[in-house]
């Protein structure tokens, strides 16, 4: 038992160590991402350990991410905060101005009051009506920008604006409190921010494509610290941008660790798990 308890204490410190050698990478991968003029954001509890207390508290890991249907390597950024509030996506995102893909949180608002546009996802409209439903009963790679303008004005266009006329039509002959009520004014409030996509061919139609964040949380019980949760998130930020890239994690972060500590602060783009790792 104590040798298993001291190797797990020796794990526990490469890995604390590891996320303060990697943090300088994690953090220069979030000044290109800014650069983007549409990413995807969203924000996640996760347990911390509150010690003192016998118990974990909530912290929360936010995720900005590059738009799949953009130029250029795919990027995703991790940061690691105490709490839920917007502040932090403001401060993440300083002040950079463009499309952003989010849920209907509270906390973007402020944004999009300050010159960010909000991008709303159809998946999260659809998801309301299919847990009603299922509670109830009740070809696109490779394709250019230009030509999935085209395709989007000239099929999505008319049926959002069917579905708006359904919308509207239904919401007066269901009762305001009733679950379906409730999708429906969802989905009206939403419809500016839901349609924006149309007029552009590299604008995404969801958020989902930030969806693994919440579905990875589920292999690890909580953070140690919030200086431990902070190097978690540096990690992961460096990892799975490589996997996004198409590059071997493990063969990434042997070949990184190598290198690191010699590399001069000029070279430090050539580090970066991109597609193709010159400066940015």
């Amino acid at each position: 038992m104590d040798v298993a308890l001291e190797f797990r204490s020796t794990l526990a410190e490469w890995i604390g160590k590891l996320g303060v050698a990697l943090q300088p990478l994690s953090e220069r991968l979030a000044e290109p991402l800014r650069q983007r003029h549409c990413l995807h954001a969203d924000e996640t509890p996760v347990r911390q350990l509150d010690p003192g207390q016998g118990k974990t508290k909530h912290a929360y890991l936010w995720a900005y991410r590059s738009n799949h249907l953009d130029q250029g390597p795919a990027m995703i950024v991790f940061d690691y905060q105490i709490g839920s509030a917007g502040a932090h996506a403001r401060a993440f995102l300083g002040t950079w101005r463009g499309h952003l893909m989010v849920d209907d949180y509270a906390g973007y608002k402020a944004l999009f009051a300050d010159g960010v546009t909000e991008l709303a996802c159809l998946a999260h409209v659809r998801r309301r009506f299919f847990e009603l439903h299922a509670a109830n009963g009740s070809p696109v790679a490779g394709e250019t920008a230009e030509a999935r303008l085209q395709r989007r004005q000239a099929q999505a266009r008319p049926v959002l604006v069917n579905l708006h006329t359904w919308l509207q039509t239904m919401q007066q002959a269901v009762a305001p409190g009733s679950g379906t009520g409730k999708a429906i004014e969802h989905a009206l409030k939403r419809r500016p921010a839901l349609v924006r996509y149309i007029d552009s061919g590299t604008l995404p139609i969801d958020n989902n494509a930030i969806r693994p964040i919440a579905i990875g949380k589920q292999n690890w019980l909580f953070a140690g610290s919030e200086r431990a949760g902070r190097r978690t998130a540096a990690i992961q930020t460096l990892l799975v941008t490589a996997r996004l890239n198409g590059l071997d994690p493990m063969q990434w972060l042997t070949s990184v660790l190598e290198r690191l500590p010699t590399c001069p602060n000029n070279q430090i783009d050539s580090l970066l798990p991109l597609q193709k790792s010159t400066p940015l």
